[in-house]
């Protein structure tokens, strides 16, 4: 089997909730997608899809993706996308770093094996372990009585895990994380993400602070060294995420039991293949995993499904549907999500089209 064709796609998603807003300063109110489809001499196809929440956050953007396949997309060409390690090197060695550009490509390539082999990716990924992931929902920095009243609209869709963004005014959002926390029904969780907005001091404050809560506390600064350092000064949980860039960061978290949950984000790591490797060593190692990505729609969030599906479930912190996030498509069907959980398909690889009326044309064809 050879590849013959890589087609790239460039969609908009609008954010249903008006202004996602986190971190300090920043907000969106569309998102730049990215969608690769591989074509093979074989009459199968795989899609795989990256896009970043704004094209700030983790130094990557949409526009990324399709600069890398001006190198990638005549690298790939010819290649057997089923030998999923020779990919995952060739495109390393073709473009180095900007593991985030690569990520759909890794997925179109995990996409064919599944067709190819007539599995699901999860079985491939070694089994469904996780017969529906338990999902969160993020609520945006709003005024406090508006981010309550929206936690309240995710509990009734279904919702019980709530991520709090964070990360601005210590002394506003000290105020943000007790006024929310003081909602919480029985059996439900929360978590304070700063998404690295606060400088040392700022989280050392924060953390004091709300000490006599059960909340856990998200990236918190920008480097893993700030965090580490936030990290001796308080009791309680934390989660690391923007700076869990591959196996070097988790080997760190690990030594260091510097986390309790550790996020990752499929195209921060790279894609499926190098993801994979870290939710092993990290879960052999005990600590629990978030699947899920930056952002996406139905494409990314199917990747996320088989991810999440795969993971011990003792260990599988909870996950997202990234698709219900937005106003449009980008593949179709979307994965099934019922009773606050994500289930993966059982139809061979991804198991979802692209949805081509919503895509338009390519933006780039290389063949």
């Amino acid at each position: 089997m050879k590849i013959i064709r890589i087609r790239v796609f460039r969609k908009s998603l609008t954010y249903v909730g008006g202004i996602y807003a986190w971190g300090r300063g920043n907000a969106i109110d569309v998102a730049g997608s990215t969608v690769v489809m591989i074509d093979t001499d074989a009459n199968l196809s795989g899609v795989g899809e990256f896009c970043p929440c704004g094209d700030n956050y983790m130094d990557a953007h949409s526009e990324g993706t399709e600069a890398a396949a001006r190198l990638l997309g005549p690298a790939l060409l010819g290649e057997d996308p089923r030998q999923l390690t020779h990919i995952e090197r060739l495109m390393d060695n073709t473009v180095r770093g900007h593991g985030y550009a690569k990520a759909s490509f890794d997925a179109a390539c995990w996409d064919i094996l599944g067709k190819a082999a007539n599995q699901p990716v999860w079985m491939l990924m070694g089994g469904r372990l996780t017969d529906g992931a338990p999902m969160y929902r993020v609520a945006p920095q709003k005024p406090v009585a508006e981010t309550i009243t929206e936690m309240e609209q995710h509990r009734q869709a279904g919702y019980r895990h709530f991520q709090i963004k964070v990360g601005g005014d210590a002394t506003t959002d000290i105020d943000r994380i007790r006024a929310t926390m003081a909602v919480l029904k029985p059996g439900e969780k929360a978590y304070a993400d700063a998404n690295q907005g606060w400088t040392v001091n700022e989280a050392v404050r924060v953390v004091r602070a709300v000490r006599d809560l059960d909340v856990m506390i998200e990236q918190p600064c920008q480097t893993y060294e700030e965090c580490l350092h936030v990290r001796t000064h308080t009791d309680l949980p934390m989660k690391l995420d923007e700076c869990v860039t591959g196996m070097r960061a988790a080997q760190r978290i690990v030594n260091d039991r510097a986390a309790e949950v550790v996020c990752l984000k499929i195209s921060n790591l790279g894609g499926l293949t190098k993801a994979r490797r870290v939710r092993d060593f990290l879960v052999e190692n005990g600590l629990s995993v978030v699947a899920e990505d930056t952002w996406g729609g139905e494409i990314t969030t199917a990747a996320i499904a088989h991810f999440a599906a795969s993971t011990p479930p003792e260990l599988l912190y909870n996950t997202t549907d990234l698709h219900n996030y937005n106003v449009e498509s980008t593949g179709a069907p979307a994965p099934e999500t019922r009773d606050e959980k994500l289930f993966a398909t059982d139809v061979p690889g991804l198991g979802v089209d692209p949805d081509f009326d919503s895509l338009g044309d390519p933006v780039a064809v290389y063949q």
